[in-house]
């Protein structure tokens, strides 16, 4: 099978699935979108209001941010792939239970399997804790990466939303530490590129 075909299986399975009580209110399941090839993939939390309506990640507010980010050092959305831990919108956006992320994450694990990058860049603390199978202070761990299952970099950034939270420019504020963060991902990302060339 091809990883669209493998992509697509795992999918239909989201869609269908009832394990956890957040699909009772769901609009949409939001399995993410990007290139299946992508060698680095964003992972967040969980879908918000707009995802939820339009099936997609990363759309609403924060998402747009996202966009911005990526684009501030000429990488595309669909040059990525975007997804979050949890598939279906817990209420009212609060952070997944430890229980919904468990029930969830072997979605999430199957679709890190399809596409295999070199990294996996965590939006937020509840992503961060996921992959460190442990609580990790977001603001002293982001930007400094560790190696995860296979060899996979893990590098934690701020969840964007956390930056329309704090939206000063200065030095050594989250908006500045995340356009930090971004230029190091752009290097990785160059330099996982060239690594396929030759």
């Amino acid at each position: 099978m091809t990883k669209e075909e493998l992509m697509n299986v795992i999918v239909e399975r989201i869609r269908n699935c009832k394990s956890c009580p957040l699909w009772e209110n769901r609009t949409n399941v939001v399995p993410g979108e990007g290139n299946l090839d992508a060698p680095i993939m964003f992972v967040g939390e969980g879908p918000g209001e707009e995802e939820d309506l339009s099936g997609r990640p990363f759309v609403g507010r924060a998402g747009q941010l996202l966009t911005k980010i990526l684009e501030s050092v000429n990488i595309k959305r669909e040059d990525v792939y975007i997804t979050n831990i949890v598939k279906c919108r817990p209420p009212n956006n609060r952070t997944p239970t430890k229980d919904e992320t468990k029930t969830c994450s072997h979605f999430l694990l199957a679709q890190i399997e399809i596409i295999n990058p070199k990294m996996i860049v965590t939006l937020g603390k509840a992503a961060l804790d996921f992959f460190a199978e442990k609580s990790l202070p977001i603001t002293k761990v982001r930007g400094n990466e560790f190696e995860w299952k296979a060899g996979i970099i893990i590098f934690p950034m701020f969840h964007p939303s956390y930056l329309l939270r704090n939206p000063s420019k200065a030095k050594g504020s989250p908006k500045d530490l995340t356009w930090q963060d971004i230029k190091r991902v752009r290097k990785y990302y160059e330099q996982f590129l060239k690594e396929r060339k030759d």
